[in-house]
């Protein structure tokens, strides 16, 4: 166990923290001195509780739990300031054997003392802790530690066992936010290649014969792998920085597609402004175009729309060219689809979905949906359109 290990199980915090009902208030120097004040009166009624119920005596169990309580709080208050002391300079290197025999050996000293102070109150005269006193209570000292001290490493281990699954839980984040990192990584792989050989074969092609042409799909090649660039190196994005890569997307597109390619987005700045995971738009939009629209001979229109409804982020991706139909697979096709799919449920859980509907009017809708924190809906977010 390292040196923070061995710091966190001193650290084991107070008895009464084995209660759950106990942990809910930090950890503090008053909240302790109170606990510990309880901790010493629970002891004291069942103290009394059992000397009634098992005991041959004449008083009241008013007066037994009066007697207990105040030797209760005269053993139980001095052990909490060994305690606390011990913690404070027991080198965190200290082996568990010697931090163990340490506060057990304070533990008996304290119990002792404690009792002799509790008698000398009951009796109003000084404490005496000579040798023969200090002999005579040592044994049931190291009783009254080895009890505490049982109660304790209990404590101790609860903690451990919520240090280790805190870890654990960290962990499961790592992995989780490595994976899809991975994805997004695999994901802008599938959709690169093959958009920028295309695009760079256009413009080939179109140098001798359409010079202007291809200057201009050149020049939006270059505002897209800008931003492509910008999404690829941030760990997040927002919802605008997303459309604005996918209308650069498409206005390459445009160029390469003329007449047989319209779009349009629609969002309100509000919606623009939500921070998302990059690189959830562009698979969407990528999709519609291979398998919806350069299927067909006229083309169509891609229409982006975005908005909040319920607490939902909708981003929707409409195409009106082929619609949902079986399909010879394409080079990168589909896997896409399947990775964003993983990436939302891993980013958002069960409740985000990728949704593959027919369009009213011809084509497919590719809907997104994306639960929201309370705090990323704000009223002047609009619905969708």
């Amino acid at each position: 166990m390292n040196t923070a290990s061995l710091t966190s199980a001193r650290r084991r915090g107070h008895p009464l923290e084995l209660f759950p009902v106990f942990r809910r208030w930090p950890r503090s120097t008053v909240r302790d001195l109170l606990y510990t004040a309880l901790w010493n009166t629970l002891i004291a009624l069942g103290i009394s509780m059992a000397l009634t119920a098992f005991g041959n005596w004449r008083a009241s169990f008013l007066t037994l739990f009066g007697y207990s309580l105040l030797a209760s709080q005269c053993v139980g208050f001095p052990i909490h300031g060994a305690l606390r002391l011990l913690e404070a300079v027991v080198p965190p290197t200290a082996s568990r054997l010697v931090a163990r025999l340490l506060e057990l050996v304070a533990i008996a000293l304290c119990a002792a003392f404690g009792l002799v102070l509790s008698g000398a109150i009951l009796r109003g005269a000084p404490p005496v802790l000579d040798s023969a006193t200090l002999t005579g209570l040592l044994p049931l000292g190291l009783v009254i530690g080895a009890a505490i001290l049982a109660v304790l490493v209990a404590g101790e281990r609860r903690i451990e066992r919520q240090t280790l699954a805190a870890r654990q839980q960290e962990q499961m984040a790592t992995t989780a936010r490595l994976l899809a990192e991975a994805q997004l990584s695999a994901l802008q792989a599938q959709i690169e290649p093959h958009f920028l050989y295309n695009t760079l074969a256009n413009v080939v092609s179109l140098i001798d014969t359409q010079p202007a042409q291809a200057k201009r799909m050149l020049e939006r090649f270059i505002d897209y792998l800008r931003a492509s660039l910008a999404a690829s190196r941030a760990g997040s994005a927002t919802l605008g920085a997303e459309l604005d890569l996918a209308a650069s997307y498409l206005d390459v597109l445009e160029v390469r597609m003329g007449e047989r390619l319209r779009w349009r987005i629609d969002a309100d700045d509000a919606a623009r402004a939500l921070a998302i995971a990059p690189m959830l738009i562009q698979p969407l939009v990528e999709n519609a175009i291979m398998h919806g629209l350069e299927p067909t001979v006229d083309g169509g229109e891609i229409v982006l729309r975005a908005g909040v409804d319920d607490g939902v982020l909708r981003i929707e991706v409409r195409d009106n060219g082929r619609g949902l139909v079986a399909a010879p697979p394409r080079p990168g096709g589909g896997v896409g689809l399947s990775n964003l799919r993983a990436r939302v449920r891993q980013l958002h859980g069960s409740s985000a979905r990728l949704e593959l509907l027919d369009n009213p009017g011809g084509g497919v809708v590719a809907r997104l949906l994306l639960p929201l924190s309370r705090t990323e809906v704000t009223p002047s977010t609009a619905a969708l359109p």
